[in-house]
């Protein structure tokens, strides 16, 4: 295959795209080199190959590509002059339908879920007037500004002094949480965290059903991680703050936080919010997000978000249109179930071609994730690529499993059919080892300190 678009790319763009997990070290060799447009649950490349896709968009496509509702509403966004001198009615609109859907007081938009995590952090420390951030070593993204991509792999060009104030805990281990708070005593502003990512608060709750939801039942276990980092915020008077980038609308409309029981102090959203369209927002209580008000006589001022484009009305109507759609019809019950139908054909078909000790779907029917390992039962990139390789061949392309309401009935038999022929080929690989049935190199991850 020619590589002139990949080649085209790199000379123009650092990392070939404006997000690393679009680069090509993300992709098996076969993979297309560029996409040219979507439409529902289908992506064509240039080279001419149309491929049902299970990225979606960085999971930011929860309808489906082009979808012609959702694109009228941002023409109409558009003919209102997309961006105006003074706030507009529209942004005044789509501010008051996520504070009543999450069940909050204020919102601030912005275009990108980094900005408003970096505004959480911020908006915690003013309000708090304390130094540190706890941060999942597990969650493996909240924003690429410098107080959290310096702790991680990935330090070159950020001083230390930008970073030192973020302090990382293991999900799911209260006691590390609260090691932290013991080291640091009145000093910790607050701890974000994702409600859930493959492993959740409440997995080893009674009654806990991965394929569906979780119930009020579940949620009231005594157990729930969410529930204790909440409680633990509470009594040491930091702000629990969840990042529902992902999470928001795919769990439940109205966020994970709704599911598990929880009201934290502030929640960030993006992502699905506006099927694919630029819009993230730090929503939370009135009190804590008034340090940013310019209202308040006397007050001290905080430089919360400010974005030219935040209040960009194209977006902001699709947001809305996209609410609209997920309340007249049933989006989220729709990726529960197939995500449910996706898990057990997958996890048969592992089945009968003997690899179910080596292809493992982790995590619950809205968010999974497919883990490869060798015969020595250690986690192999090589086979994760050697899968992703072979579903490419049969016209999938899945590099992770984001389902959307446009993946119905023949989507979900072309996923299994393609999944069929790529773990028979995956055997091979378990048995004769893999390299010889790889066209290129592995994948890699995309926090590594080199190259």
């Amino acid at each position: 295959m020619s590589s002139s678009f990949s080649e085209r790319l790199h000379r123009v763009i650092p990392g070939g795209a404006h997000t690393y997990s679009r680069g090509d070290d993300q992709y098996p060799a076969n993979a297309p080199e560029i996409l040219v447009s979507g439409k529902g649950a289908y992506v064509t490349a240039a080279d001419g190959r149309t491929l049902l896709d299970y990225g979606m968009g960085l999971r930011a496509v929860t309808l489906g590509y082009a979808d012609e509702r959702i694109n009228r509403a941002a023409i109409r966004g558009m003919e209102l002059g997309v961006n105006l001198t003074r706030a507009s009615v529209l942004e005044l609109e789509a501010a008051e339908k996520i504070v009543e859907l999450v069940g909050t007081d204020m919102v601030k938009f912005a275009k990108n879920g980094s900005n408003v995590t970096t505004a959480a952090a911020k908006v915690a420390r003013a309000y708090t007037g304390r130094r540190h951030v706890c941060v999942p070593r597990q969650h493996p993204f909240f924003s690429f500004d410098d107080w959290f991509i310096g702790a991680t792999a990935i330090k070159r060009g950020i001083p230390e002094v930008h970073h030192a104030t973020t302090l990382v805990f293991d999900y799911g281990d209260l006691a590390s949480l609260q090691k932290l708070f013991a080291e640091h005593p009145g000093d910790i502003a607050g701890v974000m965290l994702e409600p859930a990512t493959t492993v959740g608060p409440c997995d080893a709750a009674p009654g806990y059903d991965r394929m569906r939801p979780p119930t009020p039942e579940v949620a009231q276990w005594p157990g729930n991680f969410l529930r204790q980092v909440q409680d633990l915020c509470r009594r040491e008077g930091a702000l629990f703050i969840l990042d529902e980038m992902i999470t928001g609308f795919r769990w439940d409309l109205r966020g994970a936080q709704h599911l598990f029981g929880v009201q934290p102090d502030l929640s960030t959203f993006g992502k699905g919010m506006a099927n694919g369209f630029a819009v993230a927002a730090l929503v939370g209580r009135r009190e804590v997000m008034e340090v940013g008000a310019i209202n308040r006589p006397g007050q001290e001022r905080t430089f919360l978000v400010s974005t030219t484009h935040g209040g960009e009305m194209a977006s902001l109507a699709a947001f809305l249109e996209t609410v609209a759609v997920y309340e007249e019809k049933e989006v989220v019950g729709h990726l529960w179930n197939y995500g449910a139908q996706l898990i057990t054909g997958l996890e048969t078909l592992a089945r009968e071609a003997g690899v179910e000790k080596h292809f493992q779907l982790q995590g619950n029917a809205i968010s999974m994730n497919y883990l490869t390992f060798d015969r020595q039962g250690q986690p192999s990139l090589p086979l994760r690529t050697l899968f992703s390789q072979e579903m490419i061949r049969h016209g999938v392309l899945m590099p992770w499993i984001a389902q959307s309401f446009s993946h119905g009935e023949p989507e979900l038999q072309r996923t299994l059919e393609a999944a069929r022929k790529a773990l028979a080929v995956f055997a091979q690989a378990v048995e004769g080892g893999v390299e010889r049935f790889l066209q290129g190199p592995a994948i890699k991850p995309v926090f590594r300190q080199f190259n």
